[in-house]
């Protein structure tokens, strides 16, 4: 029994181009199987979107969905939230905690940022793929949990292979099938729609985009993708003078011959900080609902909030 009829999920009817009309026929059609999905893209393509329209179209929709970053942190952290670990373990584990394949169980897994992986946690993962069972960090009872596992990268894994980085067998396990995003500049179609299903979901229903600024929106190489065309859009919502978005008001509308220059990156960060902020005041601090909004999962959010208080905490240092 599939869950959901749509797209991608927190982003119904706003796919125009073929290129993503075919990853969405794709993910239908693998959705209803247990494979092993690998997705790959640039950052900010809508991987984990995607990750997650193949968990809401699969038979395990109403099961858990589970989502670790495998490049968030600390390699012996990644095993302990993998794998889980008993009361005693190490020190500090003052409790014994499942998991997340325990967690995901009978759901789906999603590894994003697989490349960053660490070679010896690789191998305990293709065990894992393989149906080996495991033990939790200092466990003596094996566990063998039915998940289905997808994982997505922006790097190309096949040279981390040969450069030693990544290991084939486990390129291959994860890869049953391989799901292709490709980056917005190569489907400006989505452009258009995508802009305007932000500034609804931002409760702006009565902004509009001038024609001129639309056509700006298509031309510019977008090398943050979907996550920066949100953010711009955002940003030119707050900082309109009337009740349409003008090509004066894109912060990125001047700087099409370096998009990828230290300031662009810093104001992106920037409109993002203040996206979220935005999210959380709108959902009265509600982690989860303001996640929702963001289209981002609660995990991610978590993380960011934490980059968030260790840099105001430098910056505290810095000042006294």
């Amino acid at each position: 029994m599939s869950c959901s009829p749509g797209s991608i999920h927190g982003l119904p009817a706003v796919i125009r181009s073929a290129a993503m009309r075919r990853v969405m026929e794709m993910v239908k059609r693998v959705a209803q199987t247990d494979a092993s999905v690998l997705i790959t893209g640039e950052s900010g393509v809508g991987k984990e979107l995607v990750a997650r329209a193949l968990h809401e179209q699969s038979l395990r929709c109403n099961s858990p969905w589970v989502d670790l970053n495998c490049g968030a942190l600390p390699e012996h952290l990644v095993e302990s939230e993998l794998f889980g670990f008993e009361k005693g373990a190490f020190s500090g584990a003052t409790q014994t905690k499942q998991g997340l394949l325990e967690l995901a169980h009978p759901g789906t897994l999603f590894l994003d940022e697989i490349g960053d992986l660490d070679s010896r946690l690789q191998v305990k993962l293709l065990r894992v793929l393989d149906g080996a069972p495991y033990y939790r960090l200092g466990g003596l009872k094996k566990i063998s949990p039915d998940v289905r596992i997808v994982a997505a990268t922006n790097r190309d894994l096949e040279k981390d292979i040969a450069g030693g980085k990544f290991r084939s067998d486990l390129f291959h396990r994860l890869s049953q099938v391989h799901i292709a995003v490709p980056p917005l500049r190569e489907r400006p179609e989505d452009i258009p729609v995508l802009a305007e299903f932000f500034l609804r979901e931002q409760n702006q229903n009565n902004v509009g985009i001038a024609p001129a600024a639309l056509e700006e929106l298509r031309n510019l190489p977008w090398p943050g993708n979907i996550r920066e065309l949100r953010n711009v859009v955002i940003r030119a919502s707050i900082m309109r003078s009337g009740n349409e978005i003008q090509v004066e008001d894109l912060p990125l509308g001047k700087q099409k011959t370096s998009p990828q220059s230290a300031p662009v990156a810093a104001s992106l960060e920037e409109m993002e900080r203040q996206m979220i902020f935005r999210a959380l005041d709108q959902t009265s601090g509600h982690h989860e609902r303001a996640a929702k909004v963001l289209g981002i999962s609660r995990r991610t959010l978590t993380r960011k909030l934490k980059k968030y208080e260790a840099a105001n905490a430098l910056e505290a240092v810095a000042a006294g």
